[in-house]
């Protein structure tokens, strides 16, 4: 073998091997993200009802052994409303897990809600087995997420004329100004542009101007300020010849007011609908989540403002005070998470809600409930908006204007000649592209810290002991080894859900008494009078722990088990001599 033959061997060996090892890099990683997922999306723009559906399937496809798909129904227009429920299948009963409900945009406008349920599902089925903390709540939790709760709105809101707060309804008509028609004067796109901006004339005698820093943005001029303009409020006219303009647009009632507990007529309740329920999709979601009673939190995203809300909506309602403190407990961790974002009640420290979601989750359900209203103001500049750091200057800034509409002028039924033009329907309430994966990334760590407070049963210590006749004498100390009780205080006192039970089974063994004490030491037992295999546990609270005894005869193999209906049935085996 020749020399130069030599070299070329050796340097192709080198190269191959350069090539393997270049085949091998894995990708220089991002903190907080996956790596080549198996399912590629972007967390930068918003997705529509079809996008969200194909998502949805491609996650299912991906990941089968820890995602599946259902329809709980069709909405008003046909769309289907989709649960995609996250877990180990192969762990445990899928039923007898504690399960975290999510759900988004229930106001059709608000629509980074869907993005933050989408962006949750995503990242457990793409971070499980990367992540200790994933895997974990995949393995021991079950995630039901409901990414929209009004696809009918979401996607008129989409493709349809509309401002950044509209429809916040469902597509039903509605006769909103009671004149026999139904939907027939809603806001008209007079320049086509597929944003409901303003109006406005030129007039010497106006009391309005452009902003001088800000060319395009209208700013009323001060006392003695000579104006230019007159303002004629919001693109379109009047339809129905009743002499108002936009009265009566897309549906015009309420989906998170239209919920069985503390549910009002209209008269009190603006957007309460005809009756509980009377909305479909509510409905929909309602019977989901009472046929699976293991849901033990729930998160339902809003817009906009920045808030952890907990209930009760209204002020002549109540919440059991040790369940208030859990809430506040973890929505104050929450905060540290979501930077400019304050834990709230709604009812005293936002406005009165009757037939909202999160009281009919807590009072029928004895669920531990979340709203978050998405997006802080402070998250623009990072600090809190001033004269100075403002959304126009933030339009200027970051957006490079594209935030507002120029200008144009149209011809008006009743002004003839009038101009339009202001704030885009995608831009307010809605965080800008850059801003919100961030967000969804942010609202998703408070879910997890949530779903991991979810009630965790553990057996502590069992401890046998022989007694005279024969008789054996079984102590079992049983913890909550997280935040949430194993049953909600308001649950327990209205009996919404059944006591927690302590089980105690043998083939050879027969229970003579069944004790409870609240110190381990049974200086004053309690005895179950009838069952005393079966003992009732109201609840064991967050970090809590309950301690049991029975007298039994007989010997042989047993076993303890817990079954809570939130916390799930945790189970040991012993054998006594």
């Amino acid at each position: 073998m020749s020399k130069s033959f030599l070299r070329y061997l050796i340097a192709l060996s080198c190269l191959v091997a350069a090539n393997a090892s270049a085949a091998e890099r894995v990708p220089y990683k991002a903190m907080g993200a996956p790596v080549q997922p198996k399912v590629a999306a972007q967390w930068n723009q918003y997705h529509d009802g079809e996008a969200t559906a194909a998502l949805l399937k491609a996650l299912v496809d991906g990941h089968p052994e820890r995602a599946k798909l259902e329809t709980l129904g069709k909405s008003y227009e046909g769309r289907e409303l989709q649960v995609i429920t996250i877990t180990n299948f192969a762990k445990g009963d899928v039923q007898r897990k504690p399960g975290m409900w999510i759900d988004g945009c229930i106001h059709a406008n608000e629509v980074q809600a869907t993005e933050v349920c989408l962006y949750t599902a995503w990242f457990l089925l793409e971070m499980y087995g990367r992540n200790e903390l994933v895997t974990r709540l995949v393995d021991d939790r079950v995630f039901y997420i409901l990414p929209i709760l009004s696809p009918d709105s979401r996607d008129a809101h989409f493709y349809e004329p509309n401002n950044t707060h509209s429809p916040r309804s469902g597509q039903r008509p509605v006769d909103d100004d009671r004149d026999g028609l139904i939907d027939e004067d809603g806001p008209d796109d007079l320049d086509g542009d597929g944003s409901i901006t303003r109006m406005r004339i030129r007039d010497a005698l106006g009391r309005w101007k452009e902003s001088d820093d800000n060319p395009g943005v209208m700013v009323e001029v001060k006392p003695g300020e000579r104006g230019a303009f007159t303002m004629l409020g919001t693109e379109g006219f009047d339809n129905d010849g009743d002499g108002r303009v936009n009265e009566d647009g897309d549906g015009s009632y309420d989906p998170n007011r239209n919920w069985a507990w503390n549910w009002q007529p209209e008269y009190v309740q603006g957007g309460a609908h005809q009756y509980p329920f009377s909305i479909l999709e509510d409905r929909f979601a309602a019977d989901f989540i009472t046929a699976h009673a293991n849901i033990a939190g729930a998160q339902s995203y809003h817009n906009f403002g920045g808030m952890i809300l907990r209930g009760p909506g209204a002020k002549d309602d109540g919440f059991n005070g040790r369940d208030l403190e859990v809430m506040m407990a973890i929505a104050k961790e929450g905060e540290k998470m979501l930077p400019g974002y304050r834990s709230m009640n709604i009812a005293e420290e936002l406005y009165e809600v009757y037939g909202g979601e999160v009281d009919w989750l807590y009072a029928t359900q004895g669920i531990f409930p979340f709203t978050n209203e998405l997006f802080s103001d402070e998250n623009y500049f990072r600090k809190p908006l001033d004269a100075e750091h403002n959304l126009d200057e933030f339009n200027k800034l970051l957006l490079f204007g594209e935030g507002v509409a120029a200008w144009r002028e149209v011809e008006h039924p009743l002004y003839g000649k009038v101009e339009v033009g202001g704030v885009k329907k995608n831009w307010r309430r809605q965080p800008p592209s850059f801003l919100l994966e961030e967000e969804c990334h942010r609202n998703m760590a408070f879910t997890f810290y949530h779903a991991d407070q979810l009630p965790q049963i553990a057996f502590d210590q069992i401890e046998i002991q022989p007694l005279r006749g024969g008789l054996q004498q079984i102590t079992v100390h049983v913890r909550n080894e997280r935040a949430i009780p194993t049953r909600a205080g308001f649950a327990a006192e209205r009996k919404v859900t059944r006591p927690d039970l302590l089980k105690i089974t043998g083939g050879q063994l027969r229970v003579i008494a069944g004790l409870t004490s609240d110190d381990r030491f049974f200086e004053q037992p309690k005895e179950q009078p009838r069952r005393p295999a079966a003992i009732r546990i109201e609840s064991i609270p967050g970090h809590g722990v309950i301690h049991a005894r029975w007298i039994v005869a007989g010997t042989g193999p047993f076993t303890i088990e817990y079954d809570s209906v939130k916390a799930g049935a945790v189970s040991i085996e012993k054998t006594l001599p």
